[in-house]
């Protein structure tokens, strides 16, 4: 019997440049027969040389994870929130409302879905890890606030409403959003935790600007938390008259508290929010390839713009609160963000 190298195949079989050229091109695109049942075949965008991999079981967990969440904060916008004072408050209990409360629901449930089904899976991944990371401060303010804010009773703005915190009982539209926002943090810790298992790369279209999106986005960053510290809604401060001299002088009133200003669980979660903001938003840009950056700065955009939008809501449905320059500020960075996130999906054809 005839020995051969098994690598070739049957004698003067594979030694022709019509064999080599397709040797080289199964090794090439990874295609083969034999690898064909335990790889995904590649996905090449013209232009970018962006390929996807197979995509591991954690990624479309996570992408159910937000599924779940969004559809369960959708649901929370619409049932009572907080009792305060024997006052039933819902989060969309109008027009303007509802568009603020599921603003970040309808992203999230629309990148889920693609994350699910494994479609540009580093794109749903870097936006369940920045929204999961920056859902963590917002999970304990949440909590404070049906929790511990009748320990140290002041004015708050809850749902659109101006309010004193004086009694409160939490109602299932708080119930379901601290159900979301756990969601939310859980889908960002499987996203993590899978990052390093899929593939998806692409051709670095993005490399030759991502030091001046950083620098942007850091910026925007640094911005949105200091517009934080002071609340984008606030009440007018009174002018009276002196009884005594006739002078007309200027009396503040208590007003709404800032992302800083809550004591215990409130303050921990405004900390690391703060934190996350400016660390996702420097981070962001860098992530590789270029739609996991344009993915991330998506979570950032959608929660700036969500803030902003609520202080935005609060100053034009309260006569007692007018429009804070923090909140206009917060408005142009979320805006900012926003703009950010399209120039990295538009310069997807860049060389």
């Amino acid at each position: 019997m005839a020995a051969r190298d098994i690598r070739t195949g049957p004698p003067g079989e594979g030694r022709g440049p019509a064999a080599q050229a397709r040797r080289s091109t199964v090794r090439r695109d990874g295609r083969d027969d034999a690898g064909a049942r335990n790889r995904t075949p590649a996905a090449v965008t013209a232009g970018e040389g962006l390929v996807v991999g197979a995509v591991p079981t954690g990624a479309r967990v996570a992408g159910l994870l937000l599924v779940l969440a969004a559809l369960t904060g959708v649901v929370a916008a619409f049932p009572t929130y907080l009792e305060v004072g024997g006052r039933p408050l819902a989060q969309a209990d109008s027009l303007g409302g509802a568009l603020v409360a599921l603003l970040v629901p309808l992203v999230s449930g629309a990148v889920g879905v693609s994350l699910a089904r494994g479609l540009i899976p580093k794109f749903g991944l870097a936006y369940a890890a920045v929204v999961g990371a920056l859902g963590v401060g917002q999970l304990l303010i949440e909590l404070y606030r049906g929790r511990s804010s009748v320990s140290r009773p002041g004015v708050e703005v809850l749902a659109g409403e101006m309010v004193l915190t004086t009694s409160i009982r939490i109602g299932a539209g708080w119930v379901l959003g601290v159900v979301a926002l756990a969601l939310t943090v859980i889908a960002g810790g499987v996203a993590i935790a899978s990052w390093g298992r899929t593939v998806m790369e692409d051709c670095g279209a993005l490399d030759a600007v991502r030091g001046g999106l950083a620098a942007a986005s850091g910026l925007l960053g640094v911005g949105t938390v200091l517009c934080l510290i002071l609340p984008p809604a606030d009440v007018s401060a009174d002018l009276v008259a002196d009884p005594i001299t006739g002078l007309e002088v200027v009396v503040n009133r208590e007003g709404p508290q800032a992302l800083l200003e809550r004591p215990g669980l409130a303050l921990l979660g405004g900390l690391l929010l703060a934190g996350a903001l400016v660390l996702c938003s420097v981070v962001a840009p860098s992530l590789r390839p270029r739609l996991a950056a344009v993915g991330g700065l998506l979570a950032i955009a959608v929660t700036v713009l969500s803030a902003a939008l609520s202080g935005l809501r609060d100053a034009a449905g309260s006569e007692q609160l007018h429009w804070t320059l923090p909140g206009v500020g917060l408005l142009v960075a979320g805006l900012g963000f926003c703009l950010v996130t399209v120039l990295a999906w538009r310069l997807r054809r860049s060389s």
